[in-house]
């Protein structure tokens, strides 16, 4: 059922007026009792003390005499005066006859008694058994020979009529404040009712499809302060929502004209959005909107990337192509939302397929231009063994013979390595693995660089641990990897310099370390120096192809290993080949 808010606020007055005129009636009357019951206490005390002056002053009185006194007394005082002996016997009482004090109680333990006993003044209020109604007790000490106390006792009916009359006041009250009341309430509540329905009126227009523009008459108290705060809210929020709106429709707009596929999902991990673009990628509808990703997208790398992201963690980028085109290939890369976004994750596609194919055209070329060139090459060589070996008729000529053949080695080795790493890019060299001796395969290559490292006066040095005396690769791809950093070393390293072959073991993989004693590598070029035809500066530059390097990261990355460069706090530069544990 609907309740306006002026009959609430009727019902509220109303309400209020009848809580406050019961609580004034109840502190009324319970200060009317306590003042009463003080009055009472203070008049029976004064009568009691006067009552025992007088029995003092009568020292002859005795037995029968005791107790008319003590109703001639009561008569005067319009209270019950009781007559008590040291003892706690009654010996006069003017509610009662000789006859019926015999039958009384002691009175020594009675709490006025007591108190009077102990201080010569005792208050007690209780219930009388004797004549059945609520009293009020003061006893005070006398000097008579035989009563010792007198008692006088009051009920307490006249605090309950006087509380009577102010329940009836109250009541009256009631009556005649009750329907002022309710008019003036019905009066206020009806102007205020109104102010609150156009306040409610003005807001819904606010919200709706009709916006009230400028600020209306809300009046200056403290609910037009408040009318006020909300229409400026609600025309801020308005403003907001169109804003928002706006930025909504150019995002769907930007989305919509992207090439890249772009995904939202929800923290539940449903469909949220899913461009054009997502769409033909991964061959689905507007149905899938609100749907669990894991129904609509069957890719289990998609779909491990987007789980990944929904559980907060960034995923790495990833290469894969879609079983429904296995012609095109994406990169797909999915982020997690924060949660102060409202969680979720968004996956971005992009189609690479054409730049994959251009860097599948340009290895094609350099390994079908390499093979063309290694023919002629060939025959070039041949030639010039032939004329090396014939006895020239001048000097210059074997000159140029030798520099001819200098050359012509030097593109033929650049050859080779081109052909080598366009094998290696088309994952065309197989491993065949082989328990390796590693120590063996150091000596080796020692041997084959002896004429270099004997030019140079250099000292090898090798360290082999026990456990690293062997490794699980291939004996002629890791002579290759070992053989150009080795060879690297001793044309960088001065003469006379130590260069150092070094293999360990630890927590299952084996590292072998190359280290030199020349000028090391400028730390910017830390990370380069295994990129293609890469050289550090003019200070390093050696004949060769640039490519030495290259193939190195290339054989060692077909181990399932790492190599990376760093420079030594002693000078030279030093290389480590990171096999993984299964490899050795």
């Amino acid at each position: 059922m609907h309740i306006s808010f002026r009959t609430k606020l009727f019902v509220a007055s109303i309400a209020a007026a009848g809580v406050s005129l019961a609580v004034v009636a109840l502190l009324l009357s319970w200060q009317v009792r306590d003042r009463q019951r003080e009055a009472i206490a203070q008049r029976l005390t004064d009568e009691a003390r006067l009552i025992a002056d007088l029995i003092s002053a009568a020292p002859s009185l005795e037995g029968d005499a005791l107790d008319r006194e003590a109703d001639r007394l009561g008569q005067y005082s319009a209270s019950r005066v009781t007559l008590i002996a040291e003892d706690g016997h009654v010996v006069g009482d003017s509610t009662q006859t000789p006859a019926q004090l015999t039958t009384l109680e002691n009175h020594a333990t009675r709490p006025e008694v007591v108190a009077a006993r102990e201080t010569g003044l005792g208050v007690s209020q209780r219930f009388s058994t004797t004549i059945s109604t609520d009293m009020l007790y003061v006893a005070v000490r006398a000097t008579h020979p035989t009563v010792r106390f007198v008692r006088v006792a009051l009920p307490l009916t006249d605090i309950r009529s006087q509380l009577a009359v102010i329940r009836n006041l109250t009541l009256v009250a009631l009556a005649v404040a009750v329907p002022v009341a309710l008019g003036i309430a019905w009066l206020l509540s009806a102007r205020l009712g109104q102010r609150v329905q156009e306040i409610a009126a003005v807001a819904q227009r606010q919200a709706g499809d009709r916006p009230v523009e400028g600020a209306s008459d809300y009046g200056n108290d403290e609910l037009a302060t408040v009318a006020r705060v909300l229409d400026s809210t609600i025309q801020e929020l308005s403003g907001r929502i169109r804003e928002l709106s706006r930025d909504r429709a150019r995002s769907d707009a930007i989305l919509t004209g992207m090439v890249e596929g772009v995904l939202v999902v929800s923290s539940d991990g449903r469909l949220q959005l899913v461009n054009r673009a997502a769409q033909e990628m991964l061959r689905v509808d507007h149905t899938a909107i609100g749907r669990h990703y894991l129904e609509v997208i069957r890719h289990p790398d998609i779909s491990a990337q987007l789980t990944t992201a929904l559980g907060g963690q960034d995923g790495d980028a990833r290469e894969l192509g879609l079983t429904r085109d296995p012609g095109r290939t994406f990169v797909a890369r999915a982020a997690p939302v924060a949660a102060t976004g409202g969680g979720g994750a968004v996956l971005v596609l992009h189609d690479v397929t054409d730049l994959r194919r251009t860097d599948q055209i340009r290895r094609d070329f350099v390994a079908n231009v390499s093979h063309e060139l290694r023919t002629p090459l060939t025959a070039i060589r041949g030639y010039l063994e032939a004329l090396q070996d014939e006895q020239g008729d001048t000097e210059n000529a074997a000159r140029f013979i030798d520099i001819i053949w200098r050359q012509t080695t030097k593109m033929e080795r650049l050859v080779s390595d081109l052909l080598r790493l366009a094998r290696l890019d088309a994952r065309q060299e197989v491993l065949e693995r082989a328990n390796c001796d590693v120590r063996q395969i150091f000596q080796a290559i020692i041997t084959d660089l002896a004429p270099a490292i004997e030019a140079k006066r250099q000292h090898m040095a090798i360290d082999v641990t026990e456990e690293a005396s062997r490794v699980s690769a291939d004996p002629a791809k890791l002579h290759d990897v070992l053989r150009n950093l080795v060879e690297n070393a001793v044309n960088y390293s001065p003469d006379e310099a130590v260069i150092t072959l070094r293999a360990t073991r630890s927590d299952g993989s084996c590292a072998l370390t190359v280290t030199d004693s020349g000028p090391g590598l400028p730390p910017g070029d830390l990370t380069r120096v295994f990129e293609r035809f890469y050289r550090v500066d003019k200070s390093r530059s050696r004949p060769g192809t640039g490519l030495g390097l290259a193939i190195v990261k290339h054989l060692v990355e077909l181990h399932g290993g790492t190599v990376v460069a760093a420079n030594r706090p002693e000078g030279g530069a030093a290389f480590t080949v990171t096999l993984p544990a299964g490899s050795g």
